[in-house]
């Protein structure tokens, strides 16, 4: 089963081209300009701008959706400090520091609208990411 998430964005050109460019992410679907559809193997990110009908339309309250927040999705990855390095040549903006934790370190990348993504190298080979299944 696919997991699928949806982040608000201010473009979602921009945030097509930041994930398939940066991050790995296949576009599968963009069938209006305020929507598409990306993939990384079963992750699935729903891209919407705020406004119109949908999944980026306001609350009843009039209250417009936004991008950023804590909130993120976790990749995990085998060399953070190249990452990191080739992600800042290419002038992507990061909101933390690389931090050391119990199971390995990370860093918050933003994409271009403010929405995180959290990139981790595990200390192990034997890490299991959240939501994966015992061996």
């Amino acid at each position: 089963m696919a997991a699928c998430f949806r982040y608000i964005v201010n473009d979602v050109g921009a945030a097509i081209a930041f994930y398939t460019q940066h991050l790995g992410f296949k576009l599968e679907m963009r069938p209006a300009p305020p929507f598409a559809e990306i993939s990384r193997g079963d992750l699935h990110l729903y891209l919407n701008q705020p406004g119109g009908a949908g999944g980026g339309s306001a609350a009843r309250s009039g209250e417009q959706q936004a991008p950023g927040g804590w909130n993120r999705i976790h990749l995990v990855v085998e060399d953070l400090g190249a990452d990191v390095a080739r992600l800042k040549a290419a002038g992507c903006r990061f909101r933390t520091d690389v931090v050391q934790g119990v199971g390995g370190k990370q860093i918050l990348l933003e994409d271009p609208s403010g929405n995180l993504v959290e990139l981790f190298e595990p200390n192990t080979a034997a890490y299991r990411a959240p939501g994966s299944a015992a061996s």
